[in-house]
């Protein structure tokens, strides 16, 4: 049995789990992020010990996925600038506290491993995992082992170049993908174009002087038929597609698993998604890819946090 921990900037997310990735208990605790790392840290050690005390035989080791860069010994977390915690140790601290092994990754990393254990990837060895919420993240999966680099810094797709953008991203770039095909992404755009008024008729101007936009509020319009709405979903697409070439033509997977929230908008996505690579396609009969949606939803952190000291010990 083994515990998984998802750290985010707003919760705490602790999971019992079976090593057949099937979820015993799940619990949850605020982050309160603003308190530094001391105070956060002993919040994870309270929460793993408290799982551990239900697990009806012994935890073997924990799993925690953080989101920033970790190093390739699964230890250090080097920068994870939502929490501003930097140069932390925390698999050392939790290993040492706790008398068993902790093991530390990327949560786009551990959300890509979820699925390669018991989600969508099950049946494929060469795969990658992208999740599209705030921002993207990615994870890579190479000869069924993840990608993570020469210093940790594998697998960061939405930091991935593809184009010049009318904002920066959040690392400091112009360009990255997460800036054109994440939530964000979306209601960034949208309240462009509301504000240059390029769409006078479109209900969502007046949703974005009253309740303000949202992805899900943005997308919904699109898929009702609104220009504005349509405007924005396939400038997502288009830089979408030309992030999925890339990873097919670097890394030529067998599967690729879309998760996060802007996933949700379900097949209206997929059918261009799928459309729009098909047409950017290096050899266009030569086979591809499959695209496909992930399916473990919110649990995929905690499961594939659980999962990496299952990989690892």
């Amino acid at each position: 049995m083994y515990i998984g921990i998802d750290l985010g900037g707003t919760n705490i997310a602790g999971g019992l789990v079976h090593k057949n990735g099937s979820v015993v208990e799940i619990k949850s605790v605020p982050t309160g992020k603003e308190r530094g790392f001391e105070a956060v840290s002993k919040d994870i050690i309270s929460l793993i010990r408290d799982l551990m005390s239900n697990a009806e035989e012994p935890v073997e080791g924990v799993g925690v996925g953080v989101p920033g860069v970790v190093d390739k010994n699964l230890s250090m977390i080097y920068y994870c600038t939502n929490l501003n915690w930097y140069d932390q140790d925390l698999g050392r601290i939790l290993s040492e506290e706790l008398g068993i092994p902790v093991f530390v990754d990327n949560d786009a990393n551990l959300a890509a491993l979820a699925e390669l254990e018991v989600g969508a990837l099950t049946s494929a060895k060469n795969a990658v995992m992208l999740t599209l919420g705030t921002g993207v993240g990615g994870g890579v999966s190479v000869d069924g082992h993840i990608l993570r680099g020469s210093h940790g810094l594998g697998s960061e797709i939405g930091h991935m170049i593809i184009g010049e953008n009318f904002y920066d991203c959040n690392c400091g770039n112009n360009g990255c993908l997460e800036t054109f095909s994440s939530a964000t992404a979306v209601i960034k755009f949208a309240e462009k174009l509301v504000d240059d008024n390029k769409y006078p008729e479109s209900p969502l101007n007046e949703v974005r002087r009253t309740s303000g936009l949202s992805a899900k509020t943005v997308i919904d319009a699109a898929k009702a038929g609104d220009a504005l709405g349509n405007e924005v979903f396939d400038r997502l697409i288009k830089y979408l597609a030309i992030g999925v070439t890339n990873i097919v033509n670097i890394f030529d997977p067998e599967m690729i698993a879309i998760g996060g929230g802007v996933a949700h908008t379900g097949e209206f996505l997929m059918e261009k998604l799928t459309a729009k690579v098909k047409q950017m396609a290096f050899i266009k009969e030569f086979p591809s890819a499959k695209i496909v949606f992930a399916e473990l939803g919110n649990d995929a952190g905690v499961i594939g946090a659980a999962m990496l000291p299952k990989t690892e010990i």
